[in-house]
């Protein structure tokens, strides 16, 4: 356990793709007075391997990020998010939990295709015991509720909960097996309204609006809900390299904006690819909008490498109504910045790589599907209450005569 853990100012970053062959990356640093952490490609890698971010290219260099509490390039990816954070601060004691604990605690099963080890000569992770399975469920939860209410959590049910689960977000959750597979499961933080099921209800009238989105099932808890993830970074025993759009676009030098991560593709997913891709990014960026999700931030967003290197947008995920009628989205839409209309989201629908003609039906597509939402989200076993509260925003005027405007077209 941490008691055992030996303070250290150096790692090692293994790839994972084949986890029956890691195979070695480089070494990770503490950089910045110990407040980022650095990386150096080893020989191996620079021979064999492929940059993991646009600023991480193959050099012998010594990679520092720009900036502070956080590391250098697509290792910011192999963190854990905030409640990960939370967990390790509450789980694993240790004398400094800088940016490379974090990385070293966030354990085996992180996102993506990365791991950290102690040694540089063999890859040895954080250890961590067996994967619970949906029995676990409910205990699972209270060890959340113990978590959040700042109770003791017994050394057994710690197991329970893994801290290297996701790209971004202070939710609870850990990971939890289904079948066989890997999946995400997300808990509620006592909030009014059942957040997890909503969230269900979200996606799947996401994929009716033609987004490709994260396969979720909602698990009942208690008297609520869980939701389930089935990861997109696993592929049968594979591990795929994931890159946020976070990440993606800050090595890009570009502003965090859908625009921009539309004009990203063009130069990384495959030559014949780059249209439909453009256009599934508009259509969630449109659903997004209509359905008052303004937490869409540029974690939000990922991309998925492909076996011939280029990269794909990953399933869409993390996708829920925010319920308080902000205006804004997290990231850039158009001419007016984050501003949450329709006619912004036009405005550089060229950037898209769309004709007016096409945005725009787009946007009617999405408006018509959004426009049953009540139905749909009750035929999901959403409370008639939960409904009301979100129609104050989704149905408000704001977005109500917009999506009208268009769904008359």
């Amino acid at each position: 356990m941490a008691d055992n853990y030996i303070l250290q100012d150096r790692l090692f970053l293994w790839w994972l793709g084949d986890p029956a062959q890691p195979r070695p990356v480089g070494e990770l640093g503490l950089a910045a007075g110990g407040r980022a952490v650095s990386l150096r490609y080893s020989p191996d890698w620079l021979r064999s391997g492929f940059a993991l971010s646009e600023d991480l290219p193959l050099t012998g260099d010594l990679f520092v990020p720009c900036e502070k509490d956080c590391a250098a390039g697509a290792v910011d990816d192999a963190r854990p998010d905030r409640w990960g954070e939370r967990v390790i601060r509450r789980f694993e004691p240790s004398p400094r939990l800088s940016i490379l604990e974090f990385l070293l605690f966030a354990g085996d099963e992180r996102y993506g295709a990365l791991g950290v080890s102690l040694r540089a000569d063999g890859y040895t992770p954080w250890r961590s015991g067996p994967m619970p399975g949906l029995d676990s469920l409910q205990e699972m939860a209270e060890v959340v509720r113990k978590i959040l209410a700042n109770e003791a959590v017994p050394e057994l049910q710690r197991r329970l909960v893994r801290p290297g689960a996701s790209l971004g977000g202070a939710r609870p959750k850990s990971l939890i097996t289904i079948n066989d597979e890997p999946w995400l499961v997300k808990f509620s933080e006592g909030e009014e309204i059942d957040t997890p099921l909503i969230e269900h209800a979200t996606m799947e009238l996401a994929r009716s609006c033609g987004i490709e989105v994260a396969t979720t099932r909602a698990l009942p808890v208690g008297s609520g809900h869980a939701v389930a993830v089935r990861r997109f970074d696993r592929a049968g025993q594979a591990r795929l390299h994931a890159v946020s759009a976070h990440v993606a676009l800050r090595a890009a030098g570009e502003d965090l904006g859908y625009p921009q991560l539309a004009q990203l593709l063009r130069r990384v997913a495959p030559a014949q690819e780059i249209r439909s891709q453009q256009a599934q990014l508009f259509r969630r960026m449109v659903f997004n909008i209509l359905m008052d999700n303004t937490d869409d931030h540029e974690k939000n967003h990922a991309l998925l490498r492909q076996s011939d290197g280029h990269y794909r947008l990953s399933p869409a995920f993390d996708v829920v109504p925010s319920a308080q009628g902000l205006g804004y989205q997290a990231m850039l839409v158009g001419d007016q910045a984050t501003e949450s209309t329709l006619a912004n989201a036009l405005s550089q629908a060229r950037q898209f790589g769309l004709k007016l003609d096409a945005a725009r039906t787009i946007i009617s597509e999405a408006a018509l599907r959004v426009a049953t939402w009540k139905e749909a989200f009750s035929a999901k076993g959403v409370a008639a209450s939960d409904i009301d509260l979100l129609a104050q925003y989704i149905d408000g005027d704001r977005l109500r005569r917009q999506r009208e405007a268009f769904s008359a077209r």
